[in-house]
């Protein structure tokens, strides 16, 4: 055992600031060194690898990695080595439906990955006042959401910067004092409480970026993305509305800069299968499910078979357009009717 603990640790030692430097250059070499250390240390995906038949060391190239289906995340505890977890991110989860769990070694491998894929798109969360509304999140424990919206909020250099639960007023009035102040501003929120919001406080938010990150929660009649992003740029008088693509059994994010088409950050890659074959390939364009490696996965598993349909295009792009029919609804999914 001791010497499982002491390789193991080496080899995470090891594979900690490749995952933290990455680009796109590395990204092949370090997934597959991650792959083999996952295959070799993770009980629960070597099992699954051994089920399918595949040795770790014949798979060379990205696209054959096996991916481990993300309803794991409800019924084992996926883990990469010997720690015990200091936090454990959990999914929302209606009446009568398990929640995923996503153990958590340390949030400070959390937190760094989360504001480097921000700071990727959208510059430092230091140099933007956040101001999330994120109720149904707030409500509960173990959201990874509310860690990362509270992380941004504590490097933010602006006082202005915080959660609202319901309090729309106030929302407004911080709004309006950004404005007249030219802050760099971010409004973060579930779908269903930024549309209350705009019903609420119908108002211009020039110069205000707005981020939805899905959301119905039972609130609301479920909308498909471009409905809700119809509505927040009629009501609020913006020409887009920003997405933040992200679940609890990731630790990376994707964001879409207006309109439905996603960019993962630079720990992330997405590819489709077949909706019927989850080891066939989709072709780019073509609707499949949606299979994700994240690498600031380390701990846990980098290569998830989510449940979500999609479409993943040649240029690394992706859009989600709902889920498997079989699946679980999900809080952070916008369901297409």
């Amino acid at each position: 055992m001791g010497f499982f603990v002491e390789n193991q640790t080496v080899e995470r030692a090891e594979l900690l600031p490749m995952v933290a430097q990455l680009d796109n250059s590395g990204f092949v070499e370090t997934a597959l060194r991650v792959f083999r250390y996952q295959a070799r240390y993770n009980p629960l995906y070597a099992r699954w690898l051994e089920l399918l038949g595949r040795r770790s060391m014949a798979v060379t190239t990205l696209e054959v990695i096996p991916c481990l289906p993300i309803h794991f995340f409800k019924t084992h505890a996926v883990q990469t080595g010997h720690w015990n977890a200091t936090t454990i991110f959990t999914s929302s989860a209606t009446t009568g439906q398990t929640p995923s769990q996503h153990l958590v070694r340390d949030l400070d491998g959390y937190l760094p990955a989360a504001r480097r894929g921000f700071t990727q798109f959208y510059g430092p969360p230091a140099d933007w006042c956040t101001l999330a509304l994120l109720p149904s999140y707030l409500e509960r424990q173990g959201s990874s959401l509310v860690a990362m919206a509270n992380d941004f909020i504590q490097q933010s250099r602006y006082p202005e910067s915080g959660f609202f639960l319901n309090d729309f007023q106030s929302l407004r009035t911080t709004i309006e004092k950004c404005q007249a102040q030219n802050i760099p501003t971010l409004l973060l929120g579930v779908s269903f409480a930024l549309l209350d919001f705009a019903e609420q406080q119908p108002m211009h938010l020039h110069g205000i970026t707005v981020m939805e990150t899905g959301g119905m929660k039972g609130r609301r009649r479920e909308l498909t993305r471009p409905e809700v992003h119809a509505i927040l740029c009629e009501t609020f008088q913006l020409a887009v509305i920003h997405s933040e693509y992200g679940m609890t059994e990731l630790f990376s994010q994707a964001y879409a800069s207006g309109g439905t088409l996603f960019r993962p950050t630079a720990t992330m890659r997405v590819f489709a299968t077949e909706i019927n074959d989850p080891f066939c390939l989709a072709a780019p364009g073509r609707t499949g499910v949606l299979n994700i490696i994240d690498l600031a996965n380390l701990d846990t598993c980098a290569f998830i078979a989510t449940e979500d349909v999609g479409k993943v295009y040649s240029d690394g792009s992706f859009e989600v357009l709902g889920r498997l029919d079989a699946a679980e609804l999900r809080g952070c999914n916008l369901m297409v009717e």
